[in-house]
Parts: C-alpha cells; sequence; structure tokens
C-alpha cells in the first residue's frame, strides 16, 4: 500500500499542475514531437492493447506513397513505434524516462472500461485532494495503468482523452528543463519549482515542465523515484540507459538534421554517433545524450497523418 501511495503522490502533483494553462508561446519551437518508441516480445499485441486502451490507432508509418510500411500506433498527432525483442524487456524505474501519459474527460467512467478490458493498475483511481492535499474534490483524479510487458501509462483527468505527456526524473529537474528549452526550444508551461519539497515523507520537488505540440514534458527528482521503487534503487548510484528498456526512447524532430546537428555542438551537446537510416530507411535521425544520461533520438522530417 505504501508503494501505491507514494506513486501517487507523483502522480497527484502532475494532475495539479496539469490544471494549469500553457503560456502562449513567443515563437516556433526548434523541434517538434514525432514519437515514443518501445521495445516487445510481441508488437502485434502491443499495438492492439495501446489501440484498446487508449485514443490511438493502429497506423502504418510510410516512407513514400507507394511504401507498405511498418505497423505503428497514430496517437493524434505522434507516433508509437515498437522494436521485437527476443526476452521482456526491462521495466524498472531506473532509468531517467518514467512514463508516457493520456488524458480522459471522465476519469471514473474511464476506470470502468480500463477495468472491464482487463487492464491491471498499478495505481487505482485516485483523487488528488486525497493524497496530495490540492485541487477540487471529486475533480482531479489520476491512475496509472500497465500495459502486458510493464510499461507505465498515466492517465489523468483533463479536457480530452488524447496523448499528452512524457515523464521523466532527474538529479536536477530544473536544469534538465532548462537543457531542453535551450537545446529544442520547448515552451515553458510555467515556473518551475526550485526548493525542495516533500509530501507524506517523499520528496515531490523540485519539479518543472515545458510543451512542446500537444505534449508535456514533467521532471521530478531522483529521490522520488529511490523512495517510490528502494528496492529497485538499492545500491545505485546512477540512473540506467533508457536503451533497451520497455520504453527505449522518445524522438524529436526537426526540419533539417545537419543543421540542428551543428547548432547542437556548438552548445556543448554530445551526438552518439552519425546520422543514419532507420526503421528500413524511411526516417534519418541521429540520438544525442541528454541530462541524465537519457538518450533522444533526433529525426529529420515532421510526423504526418497517416
Amino acid at each position: 500500500m505504501k508503494l501505491i501511495a507514494w506513486t501517487s503522490v507523483l502522480a497527484a502533483t502532475a494532475v495539479v499542475l496539469a490544471q494549469q494553462p500553457a503560456p502562449s508561446p513567443s515563437g516556433e519551437p526548434l523541434a517538434h514531437f514525432h514519437h515514443v518508441h518501445l521495445n516487445s516480445i510481441d508488437p502485434d499485441a502491443a499495438i492492439a492493447f495501446f489501440t484498446s486502451h487508449f485514443a490511438a490507432e493502429p497506423a502504418r508509418f510510410r516512407g513514400s506513397s507507394n511504401d507498405a510500411g511498418v505497423a505503428a500506433v497514430w496517437a493524434q498527432r505522434s507516433w508509437l513505434f515498437f522494436d521485437k525483442v527476443a526476452q521482456p524487456p526491462p521495466s524498472d524505474v531506473i532509468s531517467p524516462l518514467y512514463h508516457i501519459g493520456w488524458g480522459a474527460e471522465d476519469m471514473k467512467e474511464e476506470a470502468r472500461r480500463q477495468l472491464a478490458l482487463g487492464a491491471v493498475l498499478e495505481t487505482p483511481l485516485t483523487d488528488a485532494v486525497d493524497v496530495f492535499g490540492a485541487g477540487v474534490r471529486d475533480r482531479n483524479f489520476f491512475m496509472y495503468v500497465q500495459s502486458p510487458e510493464r510499461a507505465l501509462i498515466e492517465v489523468q483527468t483533463a479536457v480530452h482523452h488524447n496523448f499528452m505527456h512524457v515523464h521523466m526524473l532527474s538529479d536536477d529537474p530544473v536544469a534538465a528543463a532548462d537543457w531542453y528549452e535551450k537545446a529544442f526550444g520547448l515552451i515553458r508551461r510555467g515556473p518551475p519549482l526550485r526548493n525542495a519539497r516533500v509530501f507524506g515523507g517523499v520528496p515531490t520537488g523540485p519539479a518543472a515542465s515545458l510543451a512542446v505540440d500537444n505534449v508535456t514534458f514533467w521532471w521530478y527528482p531522483t529521490a522520488h523515484a529511490r523512495s517510490v521503487y528502494p528496492k529497485a534503487w538499492e545500491g545505485r548510484t546512477a540512473y540506467a540507459s533508457n536503451r533497451g528498456r520497455v520504453i527505449d526512447h522518445f524522438a524529436l524532430s526537426v526540419d533539417h538534421l545537419d543543421q540542428m546537428i551543428v547548432r547542437l555542438r556548438e552548445n556543448g551537446v554530445t551526438i552518439v554517433g552519425p546520422p543514419g537510416d532507420v526503421l528500413g530507411g524511411r526516417l534519418r535521425s541521429m540520438f544525442v545524450n541528454g541530462p541524465d544520461g537519457v538518450q533522444i533520438e533526433i529525426v529529420e522530417g515532421h510526423p504526418r497523418q497517416p
């Protein structure tokens, strides 16, 4: 029960902050949101899960109009891709890439729907007021759904039921958000929480958030992960790589990859190998190292409606 409560505190913070309106951007960001890439022993089953449990549709990602494409998931304005792996991918929360999330207008009905579909809830439907002491009672709810391979998906109260966020962890959440703002022009959702904060004995700050397109990025402190998942963190002194895990990475997109490479190098960003073709030549991309060792894919060309 303690694990569920601690996980709920993290989600409750996000629920409260999600009610804050995003400021109007002063200009176009340098990058846009492109996709989340997951590992799966059965990509077809993973696609079926995501498209039945969340607002998303099966689609084929094509490099050209006469291309048969690869099976994927289209979620409003971005993609979910799946690589087939031989063994169940690790899912314990020891990388800086924590979970992804969708919204729901009626969370009580959504909880009933998820359970009817056979969903496993790591955190049941929870009122933010009960665990965080903030928000409006019986209005702001959240829950965590596990995919069959234990990818963690938050569903929270929103004015829509779409794909809406990527949640990360960091040794320095405020500095991490600053890095993404400088490197890719992501937009501030509001002032960061710069001070340490503890609720129920568990750290919930510092914290920060940014937005790009319809996706919000959240950062919470490493100390929170250590409190919520003590067994996974026992003896650990740093994050594990996100690569090879059930949620492998996310990708941002740019108009001109080579120009972005020059800009990132000028700003001291480490490029992980040269750019190359991926997804059977359908995308040209590269990886960069971000804060806390997270590897981020940068692709050339923006997502298009399939």
